[in-house]
């Protein structure tokens, strides 16, 4: 009997949506070595000179023009009809030729667009009978990711299943799995070990991200911080930002024994290990590894849409706090060299409570599912 196969589809519009792919692909091969997984940037995959013009416009949209990202992100019903069918001259076909080369026994989309995309497929074209399960990776909910032609959504929270069921969604079609994340960020390798690899100190540890994209450019926290570099080791994780990698690197107040600056990297989970506290823009496949880890983490200035609204949850949840003044900074520093045992206590607390976050949830919804598959269709 061949292995089953399962074909996951993202967008590259920031690094989460893909790496919650990966990571449940990672989780579906863990769970079963029956099941055998693809991943695909859709666009990236069809068109590889097109889609990062798309990606970098949208990129520059939503740091030049956030408020009209948000604005869209608030008033949008759904794709309109013009988009839709823009989609569908672009990908139809070769989405359709892809599932056929492929013959995967289920497929999953962690990015609207490829959700668009398949249910269409699957709407104008009795004969695609291949499961469709979406993956919502925040902690909100907008219209365009509903669709009738999706078999099961997996979403974050009872919060986000309710929005869904607002919108007309089945509750049969709906699983509360959490956001898949990595399994490595659900384990816990030695300290000392990484403190090596990564020349670190073992002291009070401060993990900056500014996410995949390595948006987060604010220099009065980011001097803020440094401040305490006496007393406070501060890891700056700037992602693909290479341009503000090499202007930190020549700024003399991040020259100092307790600040590292590192670049893009695959090993998130071992900082955020060895990290007290996580500053961070709130994107939902962050939070979420964050969460995992059960570390306290502070918000900087979150995006219009997706990012307010997992800043809301997390804030309200107790895992977080916003940044809303230097305040916030100061009271979390003074925190980390004079209460560190509360500190380490409330990490504790987090990882006590997060049993709902299982990270096998969202694989083990899908092994479910292709356990009810009769082979390939398509």
């Amino acid at each position: 009997m061949r292995k089953k196969r399962v074909l996951l589809l993202s967008e590259g519009f920031g690094a989460g949506h893909t790496q919650a792919a990966y990571a449940l692909s990672s989780s579906l091969r863990k769970l079963s070595p029956n099941v055998q997984t693809k991943v695909l940037e859709l666009g990236n995959f069809l068109n590889p000179k097109m889609a990062p013009l798309i990606v970098s416009a949208y990129r520059k949209t939503i740091t030049t023009q956030p408020r009209l990202m948000g604005y869209v992100y608030r008033h949008q019903k759904s794709f309109n009809r013009l988009t839709t069918l823009a989609l569908h001259r672009i990908f139809y076909t070769q989405t359709k030729n892809i599932v056929k080369q492929l013959k995967p026994d289920l497929i999953i989309c962690t990015h609207f667009i490829p959700s668009a995309v398949v249910s269409r497929l699957k709407r104008l074209d009795p004969a695609f009978k291949v499961p469709l399960v979406t993956v919502i990776t925040d902690y909100d909910a907008h219209a365009s990711w509903i669709s009738r032609e999706v078999d099961r959504y997996l979403v974050s929270t009872p919060e986000v299943k309710s929005k869904l069921r607002l919108r007309g969604v089945s509750a049969a079609a709906i699983q509360v799995t959490g956001i898949p994340v990595h399994p490595n960020f659900w384990e816990h390798p030695g300290r000392k070990e990484i403190l090596e690899k990564f020349k670190l100190q073992d002291m009070p540890t401060v993990l900056v991200m500014g996410g995949g994209w390595g948006m987060m450019n604010d220099e009065v926290i980011n001097s803020s911080l440094a401040g305490w570099k006496e007393q406070i080791q501060i890891v700056f994780c700037l992602g693909n930002n290479d341009k503000l990698l090499l202007k930190m690197k020549e700024d003399p107040q991040y020259n100092h024994p307790h600040i590292s600056l590192l670049g893009f990297t695959r090993e998130i989970d071992k900082l955020m290990e060895v990290s007290d506290l996580l500053v961070t823009k709130p994107g939902g496949m962050t939070c979420s590894e964050g969460l995992a880890k059960g570390i306290p983490m502070l918000f900087h200035h979150p995006l219009p849409g997706q990012e307010e609204e997992n800043c809301r949850y997390f804030t309200a949840a107790g895992f977080g706090e916003p940044i809303d003044s230097l305040d916030v900074v100061v009271k979390w520093m003074e925190r980390l060299l004079n209460s560190y045992e509360d500190v380490q206590n409330t990490r504790n607390s987090n990882l006590k409570v997060i049993d709902r976050y299982h990270p096998l949830q969202s694989a083990q919804s899908i092994i479910d599912m292709l356990g009810n598959t009769n082979g390939s269709q398509g």
